[in-house]
């Protein structure tokens, strides 16, 4: 009798996880499936060579990942494995920049190497094969949000703009123009965002990593967005940031937790040595800053090329 249950139990296992992974297939979760950020007490962002396994079984609440396992189009994650990197209740979201075009992503032109659209300009000397975009420009606008189609069907609970900050490359370059004109050109672009995935999705998550000083130009931000993450708070590379600097933006971040929003922080403070020495007291003090202020921290390899999980944080005490 023991053994009949045991056979029929199993079977029953199948069965049950075999319908689950065909309704996540079919897109049959509820649109208000998206958990909250409000229990997030963990993070990691990984977006280069990602492993589905490794992040379904990593101890985090949140991950950043990039849409793809290696940014390509045939590198797209399948329904079986969002649902596997999804199946203990992690929070995904997924990387996009907004104010950079990547000349290895599905929607690049390769004629455009030689003959550019318009709003295309010039390539990023610390990125190669990122250029800035005109990001007001329709054309690109309408790029994007196909690009978030293909987000939200993989079954993504979120976005994680990057490169919001452009506004200011563009104010710097064409001077002529406030930097007024570009900020909120961009705050547009981000609310413009926010309301075509929550027009497919309901509580479809949209945070912002860097950009702080777009609040400067609109308040509203914080209505539309979800969190705020950002790079080098604390520390650029291995060494801490002038206090000058860091107050200055923590006046910003401030804000955000003001209204009841996260902030994530990441900064490139592991050397790679170990939990030991002066390695392990520069992540401990970076990662107690941020709870000191309440905010979520990671601790990432200091080469910046996010290509495997850093789960040195979590031997933070």
């Amino acid at each position: 009798m023991l053994k009949k249950f045991n056979i029929f139990h199993k079977l029953l296992i199948i069965v049950v996880g075999a319908f689950i992974v065909v309704a996540f297939t079919l897109g049959g979760c509820d649109d208000n499936d998206s958990p909250p950020l409000s229990r997030v007490s963990s993070w990691f962002c990984w977006l280069q060579n990602i492993d589905p396994l490794t992040v379904s079984t990593a101890e985090f609440d949140l991950g950043v990942l990039d849409y793809s396992k290696d940014g390509t189009e045939d590198g797209e994650f399948t329904s079986v494995e969002m649902y596997k990197m999804k199946l203990y209740g992690k929070i995904l979201l997924s990387y996009l920049s907004i104010g950079e075009a990547e000349n290895y992503r599905y929607y690049w032109n390769t004629a455009w190497d030689e003959n550019p659209p318009d709003w295309l300009g010039e390539e990023n000397s610390e990125w190669p094969g990122n250029y800035a975009v005109r990001y007001w420009y329709e054309d690109w606008q309408r790029l994007i949000l196909g690009y978030l189609d293909r987000i939200i069907d993989e079954g993504f609970d979120g976005v994680y703009l990057d490169k919001v900050d452009e506004f200011e490359f563009w104010a710097d370059k064409e001077s002529a123009t406030p930097e007024s004109w570009y900020a909120v050109e961009m705050v547009n672009f981000v609310k413009r965002i926010a309301d075509y995935v929550r027009a497919r999705k309901k509580n479809f998550i949209v945070v912002i990593q860097n950009a702080e000083r777009i609040l400067d130009y609109s308040a509203d931000l914080l209505k539309v967005i979800d969190g705020w993450a950002v790079e080098d708070l604390f520390y650029t590379e291995l060494q801490e940031n002038a206090s000058d600097y860091i107050a200055e933006r923590l006046n910003y971040l401030f804000r955000v937790k003001e209204v009841g929003k996260p902030v994530l922080v990441i900064d490139y403070v592991d050397d790679g040595s170990g939990f030991t020495g002066d390695n392990a007291n520069r992540i401990t003090n970076f990662v107690s800053k941020c709870r000191e202020y309440g905010f979520i921290p990671y601790a990432a390899y200091k080469d910046r090329a996010l290509n495997k999980i850093d789960f040195i944080v979590n031997l933070v005490k």
